[in-house]
């Protein structure tokens, strides 16, 4: 759980992602990050498909082998964003965090909106799983035990190529399960913001083409959905509208977590810090789909 002093300062960045929420929850984890693995190994920069932007860094231990891959896609509204940051530990923590639970980590970069719009997110992860369905076991991964998982916009991306058969790299996905963090799924029920039109057009008649939803409930690939306790209004809103699709087409209910404490970054940024409660929920749910 969240400690007391920690919860007091992220509530007190409020809801909304202003300059003040984003640099002081940075900064914040950042001090607090312990630091990298003295036995995890990093290797940079593969390219896994012909952009620039498609590239991919792993982190793994010496002598694993067969062992469950964990990707994070970041966030940054389709416009920005990177899979590292030599200011800050993120996101090399999330790739160190998959190294010390035994698995192999991958953390990537893709295209960015305006130049590269919808589906642009969906084709990259199909390029992705390509990648590494051909690649990882050379790394130590299983591929047949490939969890990918994002924040913000790299949990849409998720969601969308989760949701879209067409962008699978092979039927029925390539992937074990897939790990959403406080994305915006519904691109037709949803208030469209600057972020969203530069991803996906100002034309509204595009938008149900993109709509993850529909896919999400029909999927049978495992998801694990979080929405964060201050994650702004859209974002909760959203993963309500969700949990009430599900339970309307399933007569149940997601696997759906409510971070308490947290806000719309902390969860993937407390990897490898004191607060442990994002990283006990993801070992728990890849263990399950990687069994």
């Amino acid at each position: 759980m969240m400690p007391p002093d920690l919860r007091t300062k992220i509530a007190a960045f409020g809801y909304e992602l202003t300059p003040e929420l984003l640099g002081g929850t940075s900064m914040m984890f950042s001090q607090l990050f312990k630091g990298m693995d003295s036995a995890t190994m990093e290797e940079a920069d593969y390219a896994y498909g012909p952009h620039e932007r498609n590239r991919l860094d792993i982190y793994r231990r010496e002598g694993v082998s067969g062992a469950p891959v964990f990707v994070f896609v970041h966030g940054g509204g389709f416009i920005m964003g990177d899979k590292r940051n030599e200011a800050s530990p993120f996101y090399r923590n999330v790739g160190d965090f998959a190294a010390r639970q035994g698995w192999i980590g991958v953390t990537i970069t893709y295209r960015l909106a305006p130049e590269h719009m919808w589906p642009s997110g969906p084709e990259d992860l199909g390029l992705l799983v390509g990648w590494l369905r051909e690649n990882i076991a050379r790394y130590g991964g299983d591929p047949e035990k490939i969890v990918l998982s994002g924040q913000s916009a790299g949990a849409v991306h998720v969601a969308s190529y989760v949701a879209h058969p067409a962008h699978h790299a092979v039927p029925g996905g390539g992937i074990a399960g897939a790990v959403l963090m406080s994305g915006i799924y519904d691109t037709v029920g949803t208030e469209p913001n600057d972020m969203h039109r530069a991803y996906y057009g100002t034309d509204p008649a595009r938008y149900p083409a993109a709509n993850c939803v529909p896919g999400l409930l029909d999927t049978e690939i495992p998801l694990c959905l979080t929405v964060s306790e201050f994650d702004p209004e859209a974002f909760r809103l959203e993963a309500a509208r969700l949990v009430g699709a599900w339970g309307e087409a399933k007569a149940g209910y997601p696997e759906m977590h409510y971070l308490a404490g947290h806000n719309h970054l902390s969860p993937a940024q407390s990897l490898g810090s004191p607060v442990t409660d994002t990283e006990a929920l993801l070992a728990d749910f890849v263990g399950r789909v990687t069994a």
